[in-house]
Order: structure tokens, then C-alpha cells, then sequence
């Protein structure tokens, strides 16, 4: 499966604790990840310089859903229920 153009969500949706570019102390779940460009396309793709967790999340359609909206969901959902506060 390849990526929705334009979706972004599995960049801005969950957190990501390893450092990035220009994000240094990693992302907080539910920000936008400041190697996105205008169009929602990861500036560091292929690049070694990107998280290896970025690479291991491959797009899926029960994560992907049918739209930016409902995976944006699933993965807000994912990240709470693997959030170190989580019960």
C-alpha cells in the first residue's frame, strides 16, 4: 500500500521520543513534525538523517482507514493505548 498523498497523519499523530532535524528532544503526539513540507511529505524520506520508527511504520489500510481523518484517529488512539501513562 502506498501512502495517501497529502495525508501526513502517521507524522503528526503519534509521538516520536528519538531525536529529529530542527526537533531535538523528538515530537509530542499530536504535533505536526517540523520535517513535513507545504504539501505533507516528509522532508527526511530516505534520508539517514530520519528515525528509524518513521521507517517501521508502513502504511496499512486498518490504520490508514479511508481518509486523513480516520487515521488520524486510529493512530491517536494507538498512542494512547501504548503511552507510558496507559493502564
Amino acid at each position: 500500500m502506498d501512502c495517501r498523498p497529502g495525508c501526513a497523519a502517521c507524522c503528526i499523530a503519534p509521538s516520536i521520543s528519538s531525536p529529529i532535524p530542527g526537533m531535538p528532544q523528538g515530537k509530542p503526539a499530536g504535533v505536526r513534525c517540523i520535517q513535513l513540507d507545504a504539501a505533507d511529505r516528509c522532508k527526511l524520506f530516505g534520508s539517514p538523517d530520519r528515525p528509524r520508527v518513521c521507517g517501521s511504520l508502513p502504511p496499512e489500510p486498518e490504520m490508514c482507514g479511508d481518509s486523513r481523518d480516520s487515521a488520524i484517529r486510529w493512530l491517536t488512539q494507538l498512542e494512547r493505548q501504548t503511552s507510558a501513562t496507559a493502564h
